[in-house]
This record gives structure tokens, sequence and C-alpha cells, in this order.
């Protein structure tokens, strides 16, 4: 019962992952225009760095390591799924667009965020289908314990 357990926690850490890179997404469109920001310049584009979660070990190497007593039972798959590394700033340049009335211009030119909509709607929908199928893992998961339950009456 315990993989299955394991089951779904990869597809709850995918959820919150997917999760906060909607959340990361969405700010990077509220901010398309953000020409000032707290630090001075133009809003800077973030993207969410994932990476693989805890051991990825299979059940025989996890027994190998359980018996030669390098790792306890408690630490067998432990953080499996994947894990948020960190949010990056994207490091491409900013877009000079003439206005020479607006306020931040110098030179007449003022720096635009890196943010392009296209990209972030399509990340954004990237992004939405990984949580659905997640949301779709968990549901199979889930309802094949309670099968698994079922068939002790």
């Amino acid at each position: 019962m315990s993989g299955w357990l394991g089951a779904l926690g990869i597809s709850a850490s995918g959820l919150s992952a997917q999760r906060l890179e909607m959340d990361v997404i969405a700010n990077n469109i509220a901010n398309v225009n953000t020409t000032r920001t707290a630090s001075g310049g133009p809003y800077r584009r973030e993207m969410v760095v994932l990476q693989p979660g805890g051991n990825s070990t299979s059940p025989f190497q996890n027994a190998l390591l359980q018996a030669s007593g390098t790792v306890t039972p408690a630490g067998i798959g432990q953080n499996a799924g994947v894990q948020v590394a960190g949010i990056v700033q994207d490091p491409s340049p900013f877009k000079l667009v003439y206005d020479p009335t607006n306020p931040d211009a110098v030179n007449g030119y003022v720096q635009m965020p890196n943010v392009n909509i296209s990209t972030e709607m399509t990340d954004m929908m990237s992004a939405s289908r990984a949580y659905e199928a997640n949301v779709t893992a968990f549901d199979a998961g889930k309802q094949l314990i309670i099968d698994a339950l079922g068939l002790g009456k």
C-alpha cells in the first residue's frame, strides 16, 4: 500500500509545482507594462526551475540499501516527485520602445519588461495541462486504493 501512497505524493508534488509555475506566469503577465519596480528598472520576467525530488532508486535498490544499513526505511521514497529548485530571472534584454512622453524615457526610449505574452500564454497552457494530468493521475491512484480496500469486504 505504501507504493500507492508514494504515487499520490508524486502527483501531489507535481500539482504543487505546476500551481507555483502558473502563479509566476500570471505575475509575469500582470507586469507586462511595468517600467519601474522597487529596484528601479523595468520588471524582469521570472521562471520556475524544477528538479527531480528525492531518490530515484528502484524498490530492489532500496531494499539492498536498507539491508546494508546505508538507508533507513523512513528515508526510502521520501520527497519523490518534483521539487522547485528556485525562481530565477530571465537574463534576456529589455525591449526598447520609443515614447518620449513617458517619464521613464531616456533619449525618448523606454525600457520595457522582457515579457512576451505569446511565450507566457504557451507556458501557461503547458503548466495547466501538466496540472490536469497530475489531477488525473492522483484521482486514478486514489480510486485504486479505494478499490483495493474494498477487496477485503
